[in-house]
């Protein structure tokens, strides 16, 4: 469900459902937890690049755990004690992270995208957290990015936004036609990477500490 691979202090994870449109199961939040503890651990990996496979970054969680989870208790603390790692893991991950949103992210994937330090998005990616309908958002990081007043017209309405206004918003960093998303999401990652390793990780911990982002109390999980 994943595919991992590292070069000139570069890793790139890629979310590999793309039957599923990159859906966030409890298996594969999982697979990218475990992946960005061990990448982080890696003294050659100075950045990392999360990007999905196919045209679609990622449809968010997959709503059929949801559905099977409402006549199982097991399977519902499953999805939420997965749901908190990944959050945890992706948020405070040391080693700064880059996301090439190669298509839509939707929901949870819209999560994912902001939850990562730097965006470069394809000119037919979109973001939008439909699931308003049934659960709230993860809000902090996204207010950080584009602050309080479109934080919450975004997490309250639910409404589409385009890669353009995305740039304008500041939500993403650059916007590129659609094959060069990963190339250019690589290409910021070696820029980090060219920084010592221990200097680009001090500065990730200024920038989690200067958000104040904290797991438990953000995501209300």
């Amino acid at each position: 469900m994943i595919e991992v691979e590292a070069a000139d202090g570069v890793a790139t994870l890629t979310l590999n459902r793309p039957e599923a449109k990159n859906a966030l199961s409890i298996e594969l939040r999982d697979l990218i937890a475990d992946a960005l503890e061990e990448l982080s651990a890696r003294e050659d990996v100075r950045a990392i690049v999360i990007t999905g496979t196919g045209d679609v970054f990622s449809a968010g969680f997959d709503l059929r755990e949801f559905a099977r989870a409402q006549d199982d208790r097991a399977l519902h603390r499953r999805i939420w004690d997965s749901s908190d790692r990944f959050h945890r893991m992706v948020l405070h991950c040391p080693t700064p992270t880059v996301a090439a949103v190669n298509g839509p992210a939707i929901a949870g994937g819209f999560d994912l995208a902001v939850m990562c330090d730097l965006r470069v998005a394809a000119e037919h990616a979109r973001f939008e957290h439909p699931e308003i309908g049934f659960g709230d958002v993860v809000y902090g990081p996204l207010r950080e990015l584009v602050g309080g007043s479109m934080a919450r017209e975004l997490a309250l309405t639910g409404r589409r936004v385009s890669a353009a206004e995305a740039l304008e918003l500041r939500l993403v960093n650059k916007v590129v036609p659609a094959d060069a998303a990963l190339p250019e999401a690589r290409a910021m990652a070696a820029a980090i990477a060219a920084s010592p390793r221990w200097v680009s990780r001090r500065t990730k911990a200024k920038i989690i500490r200067r958000a104040a982002i904290h797991p438990g109390d953000t995501l209300d999980l």
